[in-house]
């Protein structure tokens, strides 16, 4: 069998000049949303195409799911934590604190997005804020 001479059926590659429009996540939150819809669509019968949506992202869903599989082989997240995100990340908004019936699945999936966050900051699929306030903070300490 021949291959066809054109490119015809070679995947986009990233150039150059599309790296720079590339956007990273917020948040770790925002990035399992980002997630989860696409999983939603996959298995809805939609094709995921890198490079395609109306934001150039720098990674896959699937590179996310991997950083989630990798803490959970690393036991830093257990399955009520991913059961957690599945629930919420279908539904497309995270768990209430103030509504008593949310308050355990909110812990959770803090604990969750507080883990998931650095492991995707390394990746630099996460390049907002730190979570929990500023980073690198000066504290002064009491003179003795």
């Amino acid at each position: 069998m021949t291959r066809p001479v054109s490119g015809a059926l070679r995947a986009p590659s990233p150039t150059l000049s599309s790296i720079g429009k590339v956007q990273p996540f917020i948040d770790a939150e925002e990035a399992w949303f980002w997630t989860m819809a696409a999983l939603v669509a996959r298995r809805d019968g939609a094709r995921i195409v890198s490079g395609r949506g109306l934001v150039t992202r720098p990674c896959e869903p699937d590179d996310v799911v991997k950083c989630l599989d990798r803490l959970y082989r690393q036991r830093r997240i257990d399955l009520a934590h991913a059961r957690i995100m599945r629930i919420w990340g279908e539904r497309g908004v995270a768990p209430d604190p103030r509504a008593l019936r949310e308050r355990g699945d909110y812990r959770l999936w803090r604990e969750a997005m507080e883990r998931l966050d650095w492991p995707l900051r390394m990746k630099g699929i996460v390049a907002g804020p730190a979570p929990g306030g500023a980073e690198g903070d000066v504290v002064a300490f009491p003179k003795a």
